[in-house]
């Protein structure tokens, strides 16, 4: 016999993320996911509109930052945000696989660098990750093969 579940009502929302890709379809695929992940999600199609959001009073928790844009690239963009608004932490998203781009990344506050395509799981993971680490120490490892940053481990 089925016994219907009482609702818990809608998940409360978890943090505000900015998604800065110039694909409309990308914004909207990373949307999808983290609104199944209960995120609340700003959107900006380049790096001069992001800044130019975040000027106007957004204050995501969290950003994804596409790498190569027209026009200000991802590393422009981070550097110009990281002068006026240090707190959100920030995610690179990118199909390019360039260790220098990487080191870059991390070297101007990049929390963690994902490739492209971007898997659910994987973006769960970085989120969360970013959202909940000890920002003084941040190791460079590998997640699934793919470019990822990560806490490091709680000392026993």
């Amino acid at each position: 016999m089925f016994r219907h579940m009482p609702s818990m009502g809608p998940n409360p929302v978890k943090a505000t993320v900015l998604v800065v890709d110039d694909s409309v379809e990308i914004q909207r695929y990373l949307r999808i996911l983290l609104e199944l992940d209960s995120y609340r999600v700003e959107a900006a199609s380049n790096g001069h509109e992001a800044l130019a959001r975040l000027r106007r009073g957004c204050a995501p928790q969290l950003v994804l930052l596409d790498l190569q844009m027209p026009g200000m690239d991802g590393l422009e963009t981070l550097r110009q945000l990281r002068e006026f608004r240090p707190q959100p932490k920030v995610i690179m998203c990118s199909a390019v696989d360039d260790p220098e781009k990487i080191a870059e990344a991390v070297a101007l506050g990049a929390h963690a660098y994902l490739m492209k395509p971007i898997r659910h799981l994987y973006l769960s993971a970085a989120i969360e990750r970013c959202l909940h680490e000890d920002p003084a120490r941040r190791p460079v490892e590998r997640l699934g093969g793919r470019p990822f940053i990560l806490p490091s481990p709680s000392p026993l």
